[in-house]
């Protein structure tokens, strides 16, 4: 039976890097998959789904009022894959469910929260309906569990400002609570060794 998967991580956590290797996994299987992403994500071209160690693939955009479900009974695919799913109102996360039911599995994969530590309405309904829940981890610069996406701008942590603000690691960091609540960026201490 299909289910709706989230896999969520903190900024730099590899999330976008997984959703293309399960794309390329699905793919070798003779899979017909569709990658998609919102519009609002226009970093790396309209349609590019892109990670940071340089993997990237053509996706499908989902515009801000697109009904999922019914683009969906119009363009079959096997599985669908969605890349910064965060950024999609609980409408369409409903939308994706009712695929997962009826369809075929639906891959989530994006952040939890915002850089205040709240959670983006697209995360928030995911974990409120997802089949699976599976956190893709990340360390801190102290060695910790990353689990805050902390705003940088000039060297320093921003807790003021729109919700959404593009960027990779020019703008972000993954941090763990700690050293994001201490405003704590660079290594403060070498992590535990094993």
């Amino acid at each position: 039976m299909p289910k709706l998967y989230f896999k969520y991580g903190a900024m730099a956590s590899s999330k976008t890097a997984q959703a293309l290797m399960v794309k390329f996994n699905y793919e070798e299987k003779r899979y017909h998959v569709g990658l998609m992403k919102p519009s609002i994500d226009n970093r790396d071209g309209t349609t590019v789904v892109k990670s940071r160690i340089g993997l990237q693939d053509e996706g499908i955009l989902i515009e801000k009022d697109m009904n999922i479900y019914d683009w969906y009974l119009k363009n079959r695919y096997d599985v669908l894959i969605i890349d910064e799913a965060q950024f999609l109102s609980a409408k369409q996360i409903d939308q994706l469910k009712d695929i997962a039911i009826e369809f075929v599995p639906v891959l989530c994969f994006g952040l939890k929260t915002d850089f205040q530590t709240h959670m983006f309405e697209g995360s928030k309904r995911l974990f409120e309906i997802a089949d699976s829940l599976t956190e893709i981890k990340s360390v801190c610069t102290c060695g910790k569990k990353a689990e805050v996406n902390a705003r940088i701008c000039n060297g320093k942590i921003v807790r003021e400002g729109e919700q959404v603000l593009l960027g990779g690691n020019e703008s972000y960091i993954g941090l763990c609570y700690e050293c994001w609540k201490k405003d704590r960026i660079g290594i403060t201490q070498a992590p535990e060794q094993k």
